[in-house]
């Protein structure tokens, strides 16, 4: 009996040091929050990384099931909040840029993207351009 609780200490103890590693590494580096409207207009806020290539931002749903990534294409019109400004943008999946811009995420965030990427597949993630409004 002694052993059962030991184990299921051990094993919660690993379940919530994982959770805590995922979140750090989910909000380490720059984290925008991306507002959508969901079916009453009412808003969401999703936090998410974001990349520059080219003159533009870009963000990307980790697969095409996401909820928020089902609202913009629901709504494109969405607002991000970045570096302390809210900004009217139109969000625009690009699939075809997936593979730059999971590139660029993962130059950008370095370890945080590798060790979330190791149990999240990066293959249907759906980069998103972000156009100003």
């Amino acid at each position: 009996m002694r052993r059962i609780a030991l184990v299921l200490g051990i094993l919660l103890g690993l379940g919530l040091l994982w959770f805590a590693i995922q979140g750090y590494a989910a909000e380490s580096g720059e984290v925008v929050v991306v507002r959508t409207l969901d079916d009453t207009e009412k808003p969401q806020e999703t936090r998410l990384w974001v990349v520059d290539d080219s003159g533009n931002a870009w963000i990307r749903a980790g697969h095409p099931g996401a909820a928020w990534l089902l609202r913009l294409q629901v709504e494109p019109d969405i607002e991000i909040m970045r570096g302390g400004q809210t900004l009217a943008v139109r969000g625009i999946p690009t699939p075809e840029a997936r593979e730059r811009i999971n590139a660029l995420m993962a130059q950008k965030y370095g370890w945080a993207d590798r060790f979330i990427g190791f149990f999240f597949s990066r293959d249907h993630a759906v980069p998103i351009l972000l156009q100003p409004r």
